[in-house]
């Protein structure tokens, strides 16, 4: 019942002018950054470990920073949920495209790491292509159902949950759907290795050049950047990787998290600092949470 609730008032919010959602992102932001402790616990050790010669006071204001951003991420969902397909382009901006265009109609990669904005570049592209993408099943089957018809409301978006494993992703690559793929999460080592994130070892998945070989994809990173006050978003498409994979899956996936780390230092507010990042450690190793 709460979170049909909080469903019903996000949608009343989408009716609103864009700069007044801005505002309730980042009041609610605000609010969460003083109340959600063991949030604000995860965040802080994460940035301690990513930005240990930054001062502590100066970690604290990204923090806080980025509690208003990634609120302000979740309220405007509501446009990108119900808001019509033109109102959504008129809030991007997209630069690269002739990386995406050149790539297009091929087995294609698009590296889309977890910043903020990354929902509403992937609404662009849902309504320039049919996709392929995997995604988690939430605790409340009422939102895994509402997410899925949202992600899937342009064109024919083809979404997997992780269980199903990638069978039907690797299908959808081999009809030329492109794979927003975005593997720079903690999901343990089963399929992955301990590759450094800014220093500090991290689980990282090594699918990415091992679903590059399979399909002979091409990765194009793709990082959408949200832009402050009711300035919308940035979408920025980046040269297909040269040489990958390269046959070492550690190189590639060492590969992967430099990339992302060089895109984190741009906007570092608009990272999700409030996952377990380093959830999973090396065996003998005390945990950071």
């Amino acid at each position: 019942m709460l979170a049909r609730v909080g469903v019903f008032i996000l949608w009343l919010i989408h009716f609103l002018p864009f700069r007044a959602i801005v505002a309730i992102g980042n009041g609610l932001g605000e609010l969460a950054y003083r109340v959600a402790g063991e949030r604000r616990r995860v965040g802080r050790i994460n940035l301690a470990l990513c930005f240990p010669q930054m001062g502590e006071a100066e970690r604290e204001r990204l923090l806080r920073a980025h509690f208003r951003m990634f609120f302000r991420g979740l309220i405007e969902r509501s446009i990108l949920w119900w808001g019509s397909a033109v109102r959504i382009n008129s809030l991007i901006r997209v630069e690269g495209v002739e990386h995406f265009d050149a790539v297009k109609g091929q087995p294609m990669i698009l590296l889309t790491p977890h910043f903020i904005g990354m929902d509403a570049g992937g609404q662009w592209v849902a309504q320039q292509v049919d996709t392929v993408c995997m995604y988690a099943n939430q605790k409340s089957r009422y939102l895994t159902e509402l997410l899925l018809q949202k992600r899937a409301r342009f064109r024919d978006q083809r979404l997997y949950s992780r269980q199903q494993g990638l069978r039907p992703i690797l299908k959808g690559m081999r009809d030329n759907l492109p794979f927003i793929y975005p593997p720079d999460q903690d999901q343990g080592v089963k399929d992955g290795a301990f590759i450094p994130f800014f220093g500090v070892p991290a689980a990282t998945m090594t699918s990415l050049p091992r679903i590059a070989q399979m399909t002979s994809a091409k990765v194009v990173p793709s990082i959408t950047r949200v832009l402050p006050g009711g300035g919308g978003y940035v979408l920025t498409f980046y040269p297909a990787w040269e040489n990958y994979p390269s046959g070492d899956d550690v190189a590639d996936a060492r590969r992967m998290n430099e990339f992302i780390e060089q895109r984190v230092l741009e906007m570092p507010e608009q990272y999700f600092w409030l996952h377990k990042r380093f959830k999973t450690r090396p065996e003998g190793e005390e945990k950071f949470y």
